[in-house]
């Protein structure tokens, strides 16, 4: 048995991290007897183990809920980790392509706005180089 820090530690993970999965469900500590701290097993350490690398990959905490209970009820979570890398890979895509148009429409903006003249805000006009863009994707 350990305590949160000494999990934290051999984990090495911020003690809040373990305090954190804790609260949310992820790890489960049992009371020690005498005492009453909450004490993690040896196991709760391969967990926290499974969280790291599942978090490296972009599964999320709820992901990573679901997954383990997947395994907790004697299921291979296996179909459920392909389904969700899927998901993400293509959500990845598609975030890629909307940064390059959103690069490739600042890098035209900064384009043009080399032949404009700085300008004061007029009341009508907060900064007239923005308000071009707007004027164009009309």
């Amino acid at each position: 048995m350990m305590t949160a820090g000494i999990l934290a530690k051999e984990s090495d993970v911020p003690l809040y991290t373990v305090r954190h999965y804790t609260r949310i469900g992820l790890l489960r500590p049992s009371r020690h007897p005498r005492n009453g701290y909450k004490v993690y097993q040896h196991s709760d350490a391969t967990k926290l183990r499974f969280i790291k690398s599942a978090k490296a990959l972009g599964f999320t905490l709820t992901e990573i809920a679901h997954i383990l209970d997947e395994a907790k009820h004697g299921n291979s979570p296996c179909p459920l980790v392909r389904e969700i890398i899927v998901y993400h890979i293509e959500e990845n895509k598609r975030k890629i392509q909307e940064l390059k148009l959103l690069q490739r429409k600042m890098e035209k903006s900064l384009n043009d706005w080399s032949n404009m003249e700085d300008s004061m805000p007029n009341g009508e006009s907060v900064c007239h180089l923005i308000e071009s863009v707007a004027e164009i994707e009309k």
